[in-house]
């Protein structure tokens, strides 16, 4: 008989939190994360009218940095980052040689030459 070993999932430092609000918590690409507390439609009132929080500290980093990295995080990104100020955060899509979206990220810029992707745990 062949015994497997269950691989103990990644916890966010809002975990106990989650947990103790009652949180549906599942495996998400390794990490014990909530996708539900009360109901989807209870959630999306609450988050209409008064405010919601994602717990990002689970999301992958990606450094661009170099002589053409805004240039070529632009390439790959929907929104125009050539815009963006230093120290200004833009969320927008990847998207793919075709212009299919890949997925949504956070794009960080420090300044021109270095920039900061948080894209979602699964992409990391």
């Amino acid at each position: 008989m062949i015994k497997e070993d269950k691989m103990e999932l990644k916890k966010t430092s809002l975990n106990a939190i989650h947990k103790k609000l009652g949180g549906k918590l599942v495996d998400f690409t390794g990490w014990e994360l909530p996708i539900q507390f009360e109901g989807i439609k209870e959630e999306h009132l609450a988050v209409r009218e008064r405010a919601g929080l994602f717990d990002v500290s689970h999301m992958g980093e990606i450094t661009v940095d170099g002589l053409e990295a805004l240039k070529f995080v632009d390439y790959i990104v929907a929104n125009n980052a050539t815009v963006m100020k230093e120290n200004q955060v833009m969320y927008t899509f990847m998207c793919n040689e075709k212009g299919g979206v890949v997925d949504d990220l956070l794009v960080y810029k420090y300044t021109n030459e270095k920039i900061l992707l948080v894209v979602n745990a699964s992409n990391s």
